[in-house]
């Protein structure tokens, strides 16, 4: 059986401060790459059959300290775009359209959660089509979804999986059902 190891992004400026962050290119703080370089213990000493990343320079760069310097670039992790909102907090939204979230509004100019379960099911069908582990680098919503569509689950039902930055979580197979091992491990 296969498992799908994640790494959400260390800690940027923008996450700090509760900004949505999907297509504006931050780098991490340096408090983001100290955590991320303790994730290289952590993963030291397990194989991985492939190495995956966003194209942010978050992803890429978390990757890279966590001992994974070269992984294959995949368009499909990359955060959900968040339109208009991009930069702008939740309460910051939420003065404009009150009980907006991700997970049950719309994102003017941004992805849908349809667009979002598309290119997801494309890396839970590339990580299943691969033998052995697969490790992800990538971003909040994004992999709450991913775990989502993972579980066959839709892309909304990762509102209920929290995930903080430079965090480890593992999915994997009870017998022949997608399960979550780990999630949100610091």
């Amino acid at each position: 059986m296969n498992e799908l190891w994640t790494v959400r992004h260390g800690k940027t400026e923008w996450s700090a401060a509760g900004r949505h962050t999907s297509t504006t290119d931050l780098p991490l703080l340096p408090e983001g790459e100290e955590v991320a370089r303790g994730l290289r213990e952590r993963l030291a000493g397990t194989e991985f059959a492939q190495v995956l990343t966003s194209p942010r320079v978050r992803a890429r760069r978390t990757a890279e300290l966590a001992g994974f310097p070269d992984p294959v670039v995949d368009e499909d992790l990359a955060e959900w775009a968040y339109g208009d909102y991009e930069g702008v907090t939740t309460e910051e939204i939420r003065e404009r359209d009150p009980g907006w979230t991700i997970w049950t509004h719309p994102t003017p100019g941004g992805e849908t959660a349809e667009q979002v379960c598309e290119r997801l099911d494309r890396v839970v069908a590339r990580v299943r089509a691969t033998e052995g582990r697969t490790l992800v680098f990538g971003h909040g919503h994004a992999l709450r979804a991913l775990a989502a569509r993972w579980l066959g689950r839709p892309v909304e039902a990762g509102q209920w999986f929290k995930l903080d930055t430079a965090t480890l979580s593992t999915l994997g197979y009870e017998r022949e059902h997608p399960v979550l091992q780990t999630w949100n491990a610091p």
